[in-house]
């Protein structure tokens, strides 16, 4: 299916004007840069964006964090208190994958820090 770039940069326009904002106050409420958020806006150049960046403004602009991937792909944006669709990309998808990672560094450290010990128990001298 094909992406409907228009459409995307038609629904925030519609919602940014709505909730009285400008376009700098959009890009500080989903930390995405202004120039990506002026690009989508004005529709001026058309490129694959994260999934991120469309969640993240949807986020922003009070709507269902897959609204704007909805919008781009020719869909129904899910109502607010749908639950997310995991697309194996979503901001939740890599927290958890973060979260692993992050035990599995720990783990790491502590087996490091315990070998680190035993070498200095057998090199530093006996006092």
């Amino acid at each position: 299916m094909s992406e409907d770039w228009a459409a995307v940069a038609k629904a925030i326009n519609d919602r940014v004007n709505e909730l009285g904002w400008l376009q700098r106050e959009l890009a500080k409420r989903s930390n995405v840069s202004q120039a990506v958020v002026r690009e989508i806006q004005h529709h001026v150049v058309e490129r694959r964006r994260s999934p991120r960046t469309l969640e993240s403004l949807s986020v922003a602009l009070g709507w269902h964090p897959q609204h704007l991937d909805a919008v781009l792909h020719g869909r129904r944006p899910p109502e607010l208190h749908e639950p997310v669709t995991d697309r194996g990309d979503t901001l939740w998808t890599r927290l958890e994958q973060l979260e692993r990672q992050m035990s599995e560094i720990i783990d790491r450290l502590d087996a490091l820090q315990t070998d680190v010990a035993t070498v200095l128990k057998h090199v530093r001298p006996k006092r």
